[in-house]
């Protein structure tokens, strides 16, 4: 069936005879470019190879040349057909690209080079980074207007490291025994809707409404990048705007610069961790004793009553000097982000209080691709490869390939 597919496909691109526009055509800096001849290229498609006929046009004063045809059919620079490079792509940003090459064969009979895979990968990556910044540029120029207000609209961020090649972390400090950094800070957000809560009151977060964006990037360079993709989304006219994540200070600092006025939320999971790393430390001895001394902090957080939780760390910090260090630290991370965990009044709001959907985004988007056993990236690369799987989760792939055809 493919075979005869690829007959009939074959037949039909060469019907136009080689797409012969004349003696001369104007290319695109307006020089007159002659006709040269017809060649062919070898294509692979879905269906399988064909080879296509294209006229063939010489800029005698640029001393280029060029086949009109293969801009027509979206083949320029390449043997894969649009096709062919979508399905090389998308194996590509799901499985590493020594086996995606095997499931190309299997699946669908393409032979292609795990190297190829990896090339096409990330040159389409590359188109797609292109196509996000076109439609966040577009958002900030007004020229996208959102069908209908938003009740609700978060933004949340985090961070979490991906492994790279050696080149990549020099000069840079790490956790290691020999305080060189093994990894780069992939900077993740995610953004998404919430129109209504349950017969709980317990938020219900819009379906499909997530949508993701990231890169191994400067945080001043990811606050554009997620500012522009929250006006992509409809910030603007969005009744209530809420920023979630932990207490990483480049994470508030993006959020007073790009997000004004929005309301500041705390991860309650990560706020819980903090006490708890103060209980651990000071009453890992005496298990029911820290269990029972956490219960109470958790009870006291989901109050709302921070300042209760910092009294009874200096509490237990002056009963234990020797964890007085880490005991002070903790102090002032809830005293720094006291009002950022109100959580009581947050839920009584009917807001979400936790950044779940990021931390698996964390794990979804980044780590099922980018982290696995062995893997070392550039930085480069492994932004390619985020930009399509970000694509991908976000349901705006269909799009990508959609706004390539229509150009």
């Amino acid at each position: 069936m493919h075979g005869i597919g690829a007959t009939m496909l074959e037949l039909l691109l060469n019907a136009d005879g080689g797409d012969y526009r004349g003696t001369t055509i104007p290319c695109k800096k307006g020089h007159a470019c002659e006709f040269e001849g017809y060649r062919t290229k070898s294509l692979l498609t879905v269906l399988g190879a064909v080879s296509v006929k294209r006229a063939y046009y010489s800029d005698k004063e640029c001393n280029t040349g060029f086949y009109p045809k293969d801009g027509m059919l979206d083949i320029e620079e390449t043997s894969y057909s649009p096709g062919v490079r979508r399905m090389m792509s998308k194996v590509g940003s799901y499985r590493p690209f020594g086996p995606g090459h095997d499931d190309l064969y299997e699946l669908a009979g393409i032979r292609v080079s795990a190297k190829e895979v990896e090339r096409v990968s990330e040159r389409v990556g590359q188109q797609v980074a292109e196509y996000h910044a076109a439609q966040g540029e577009a958002a900030l120029s007004e020229k996208v207007v959102p069908i209908k207000a938003i009740p609700k609209l978060y933004a949340c961020m985090d961070g979490t490291g991906v492994p790279v090649v050696k080149k990549e972390t020099e000069g840079r400090q790490g956790k290691g025994e020999d305080g060189q950094a093994r990894t780069r800070e992939v900077k993740l957000g995610c953004v998404f809707t919430q129109t209504a809560v349950d017969n709980e009151g317990h938020p219900i977060r819009d379906e499909a409404s997530t949508s993701y964006t990231g890169a191994i990037e400067t945080a001043e360079t990811f606050g554009w990048r997620l500012y522009k993709e929250a006006r992509r989304r409809g910030m603007d006219r969005a009744g209530e705007v809420v920023v979630l994540g932990d207490g990483a200070l480049w994470i508030w600092n993006i959020a007073d610069e790009h997000f004004p006025g929005a309301r500041q939320i705390v991860d309650l999971y990560h706020a819980r961790e903090h006490y708890g790393y103060v209980a651990k430390a000071c009453l890992g001895q005496q298990k029911d004793k820290m269990y029972e001394w956490m219960e109470s902090r958790r009870a006291q957080l989901d109050e709302g009553k921070v300042e209760d939780v910092i009294i009874a760390i200096k509490q237990l910090s002056a009963a234990s000097f020797a964890h007085k260090d880490l005991c002070d630290r903790e102090m002032g991370y809830f005293e720094k982000n006291k009002e950022r965990m109100r959580y009581a009044e947050f839920k009584r709001l009917g807001l979400f209080v936790g950044s779940g959907v990021l931390e698996a985004g964390c794990r979804s988007v980044i780590g099922q691709r980018l982290k696995q056993s062995g893997m070392h990236w550039t930085v480069e690369g492994a932004n390619k490869i985020i930009a399509l799987r970000c694509s991908i989760m976000s349901n705006r792939w269909e799009d990508f390939w959609e706004q390539r055809a229509c150009a």
